[in-house]
């Protein structure tokens, strides 16, 4: 018998998985169990050549391999190191690996090739009680980030067998000289020891690798469009900064050219950069979904997705074959989702966000298994004023009929409307207002204003376990932070004349809350409350 460990990811939830391998007495097969899936069963073929072309052939007698716990399913070529290796330890041509996790694929020839999802699936087996990992070299950067996690990358099969006491006379070397960097040294985390048996580092590279990070951070913060840029829409601008500082849904309504796009662009500079648990929970979806070995430094900026019109359900929350796949909606978690030209998506798509929007999450059903992903974003939807975008200001030029404009803005439901906190009428720049040269806010300027105003809600909030007042429940705001009745009179009527729902109610409360954060002071008042209804009543109706 030989025993190994590697990790199956369903979502993001990584469950280690124990593969056994038993060498038996009859003629020569390899039997795969444990509801291996089709790439799965692939891996015996790629295991038997990657043996024989790295020196340790496997044995001639039936083998077995068992992967528990076997009423999970498992998918992909990251197990086929772990089997190879548990073969290999039934057969006594390698010692007991012990708790060592191996996650790799193998390439015919031998090569260790990295692959999709390490992160979740290095922090799941952390989590489990796992510290040693066995990786290919292009994923053991980022395997590295998760704490707790004693990482080595390794370039070949002969690699990883003699430092597990392979016989090294028998074992095929050189026969890719450099193979264990595959690529430049760069790659390579400077704490993270290329070849050498797991549990063993060269140093810490914490130092390094903050300083790293804390430069390509800095350097992304610089590259993102000012919104200096931005010329005129002062109300806009205005609202932009209330959103950034709260975590509010947006919604823009105005001609072509108004500016729509480039505020939606420079909403991502005004966040915050993301805390550890931010990044890493962001940079673990990044992993799972971005292509192998993509992934080098946890990811401290909020993400910004802007799908085209014509994406699909699937493309934007998530799905596919097999166990479903995370969309852009969950992409852009504690980040950005950007829909221009909203009403050009299909309705199906709009209104399937609606229970991120409320949750934060999004679990999809398929029949292969269940998959959560985290999806809290600030959704900001564009939409022109009519199809031909031209009803803007008097409307004289605009040849859409009635029926035209009700068909455009149908498919912006009532219920999903209903979640989208500021609701703006961006208007047509003014000769004077594109000419003007006077000073504007830099995203600098505007992203320290809305970092003291999250630092205000973090601190109010902290006791309740939220961070943004996008978060705040109802019950809190009707309860502990209710405002007294003369602060309430215009949104209390709005309630009762039916012009404002329920949930439209608490929205506006929120940000009441968010533009006292930004003025500094302690709660909003009717002033307050005023703009925020007016931020909330604009939308499609003016």
């Amino acid at each position: 018998m030989g025993r190994t460990f590697s990790v199956a990811l369903v979502g993001l939830n990584g469950h280690v998985v124990e593969v056994e391998a038993d060498i038996g007495q009859t003629l020569p097969n390899f039997v795969l169990l444990g509801l291996p899936d089709a790439s799965l069963n692939e891996a015996k073929e790629r295991i038997r050549a990657a043996a024989h072309n790295s020196g340790i052939p496997l044995s001639r007698r039936k083998i077995t391999v068992n992967l528990v716990p076997a009423s999970l399913p498992k998918k992909g070529s990251a197990f086929d190191l772990a089997i190879l290796m548990a073969a290999l330890r039934a057969a006594g041509d390698v010692r007991d690996t012990g708790r060592t996790v191996f996650i790799a694929e193998l390439g015919l020839d031998g090569r260790l090739r990295p692959v999709r999802g390490i992160l979740p699936a290095v922090m799941a087996a952390v989590r489990a009680g796992f510290a040693d990992f066995a990786v290919a070299a292009g994923n053991a950067r980022e395997a590295d980030l998760v704490p707790g996690a004693r990482v080595v990358g390794y370039g070949s099969l002969a690699r990883v067998a003699l430092d597990f006491g392979a016989d090294p006379q028998n074992l095929v070397l050189d026969e890719y000289p450099g193979l264990d960097l595959v690529g430049t040294p760069d790659q390579i985390p400077a704490g993270v020891l290329v070849g050498g048996p797991p549990g063993l580092r060269q140093g810490a590279a914490s130092g390094a690798a903050s300083g790293a990070v804390s430069g390509a951070v800095a350097g992304a913060v610089e590259s993102l469009p000012d919104l200096s840029d931005v010329a005129g829409q002062q109300e806009a601008r205005e609202a932009l900064e209330v959103a950034a500082a709260g975590g509010h849904h947006l919604l823009m309504v105005g001609p072509p050219g108004a500016g729509k796009t480039m505020l939606a662009e420079r909403l991502p500079g005004l966040l915050p950069d993301l805390d550890d648990a931010e990044a890493m929970e962001v940079t673990a979806i990044h992993s799972l979904d971005g292509g192998a070995a993509s992934v080098s430094a946890l990811i401290r900026r909020p993400p910004y997705e802007r799908p085209h019109h014509t994406a699909s359900t699937v493309s934007i929350i998530g799905g596919g074959s097999g166990l479903p796949r995370p969309g852009a909606a969950s992409r852009a978690h504690k980040g950005v989702l950007f829909l221009d030209e909203a009403p050009e998506y299909e309705r199906k798509v709009l209104d399937a966000l609606r229970q991120p929007l409320e949750s934060g999450e999004l679990i999809l059903h398929r029949s292969a298994g269940t998959a959560s992903y985290p999806a809290r974003f600030q959704l900001v939807l564009a939409a022109n004023p009519c199809p031909c975008g031209k009803a803007a200001g008097k409307g004289m030029e605009c040849t859409c009929s009635a029926m035209d404009r009700r068909r455009y803005f149908g498919r912006l439901s009532g219920p999903l409307l209903d979640r989208v906190d500021i609701q703006l009428q961006v208007h047509r720049l003014s000769l004077a207002e594109l000419s003007a040269t006077g000073e504007r806010d830099s995203t600098a300027v505007v992203a320290e204003r809305v970092r003291m105003a999250r630092e205000r809600q973090r601190r109010r909030l902290a006791d309740y376990g939220l961070a943004r007042n996008a978060e705040v429940s109802g019950k809190l705001l009707r309860g502990i932070f209710r405002l007294p009745a003369p602060e309430r009179v215009l949104l209390d009527r709005a309630l009762e004349s039916g012009t404002l729902t329920a949930r439209g109610y608490d929205r506006v409360l929120r940000l009441s809350w968010t533009l006292a954060d930004l003025a500094g002071t302690r709660r909003p008042g009717s002033k307050e409350v005023g703009i925020a209804l007016s931020m909330r009543q604009q939308g499609l109706g003016s």
